[in-house]
């Protein structure tokens, strides 16, 4: 089962990874990728605690709970799992960004995007369509620089919706 399961995960990877080579996808990529490095959340939080009185700080509260879940899961899984990154695994991929650590499972900026999209969902439901869009673009984006498999962005993005409803639910209380 899992080999049919690891089989499926590549094949499904080696058929998006190969849209990379169209140009306008390798930037878009690389750019979209660069979104979800992190610093665009706190600067997010930070700007809506300063211009939205009402929910702003709440969600800038919440958010900071949500990440100090999510960012200790990710790591201790990542090297409790150490999964190869297809880049490191599969023969005649080339990655187009050096990743910044070594293992693949689960993807962290799927985690650290479906938390901060679903933080932002219960604090501004308005944008929940937006920010998952944003959020599945950013762990797509992962896969077309060749540095995750298809079900290493499915765990982030599980990581980061589980945290975002646990760092709710904790400042809540």
């Amino acid at each position: 089962m899992l080999q049919q399961l690891q089989f499926l995960d590549t094949r499904l990877y080696f058929w998006i990874f190969n849209r990379y080579e169209q140009p306008y996808i390798a930037l878009l990529s690389r750019w979209t990728s660069r979104l979800g490095d992190g610093l665009a959340y706190l600067l997010a939080g930070l700007l809506l605690f300063w211009l939205e009185p009402v929910s702003g700080p709440d969600f800038l509260q919440a958010s900071l709970i949500t990440f100090s879940i999510e960012v200790p899961l990710f790591l201790i899984l990542k090297q409790m799992i150490k999964r190869n990154r297809p880049c490191d695994h599969l023969r005649g991929v080339t990655p187009a960004i050096r990743p910044a650590d070594r293992f693949s499972f689960p993807s962290g900026h799927a985690a650290a995007a479906f938390a901060f999209a679903s933080a932002l969902s219960i604090y501004y439901p308005n944008w929940s369509e937006a920010a998952f869009t944003i959020a599945g673009l950013i762990g797509l984006s992962r896969i077309l620089l060749g540095v995750h498999y298809p079900t290493d962005i499915l765990a982030g993005a599980m990581l980061g919706l589980s945290s975002a409803m646990l760092g709710h639910h904790l400042y809540l209380i």
